[in-house]
């Protein structure tokens, strides 16, 4: 599944965020709620988690050091939960901190993901994108030749 679109949306009082509905069925099987590389929390379904934290680590010594801050980056800054009766799912308060999270929120799909932004964080964030996306794709392209 690819995870598309943005939706304006608000934490409640609980900071529970409802999943927009198109996107509920494919967290049946639970949710791992992670920190994201930006200012966000990623909501991941759990075996997709599991591939890509592996796929970020594949390939390096798991006796290094920087192995082992990035594995345990994964693991601490991550939380398993599942989704309520009403399609809601609570972000912990350190989530919330650590992607400088307010009530107001975007949902952002990121492909294999969605991304919960603070919505004026993703405002700015995204406007620079949009100013600079050929230069971006260019230096991609650039970088795989």
């Amino acid at each position: 599944m690819t995870f598309r679109g943005t939706f304006d949306l608000t934490l409640d009082a609980k900071n529970r965020l409802t999943v927009p509905t198109r996107y509920r069925a494919a967290f049946a099987e639970g949710i791992v709620l992670a920190a994201g590389l930006e200012d966000c929390v990623a909501i991941w379904r759990p075996e997709d988690y599991d591939a890509w934290t592996a796929s970020a680590l594949e390939g390096h010594s798991p006796l290094s050091p920087e192995f082992r801050k990035l594995k345990r980056h994964f693991t601490a800054n991550s939380h398993p939960t599942e989704l309520d009766g009403a399609g809601r799912v609570m972000v912990p308060r350190f989530l919330l901190d650590s992607g400088k999270l307010t009530k107001d929120v975007s949902v952002v799909g990121a492909g294999e993901c969605l991304e919960i932004w603070d919505r004026a964080g993703w405002a700015a964030y995204n406007g620079e994108v949009l100013e600079n996306v050929s230069d971006i794709a260019a230096g991609l392209q650039s970088s795989a030749g």
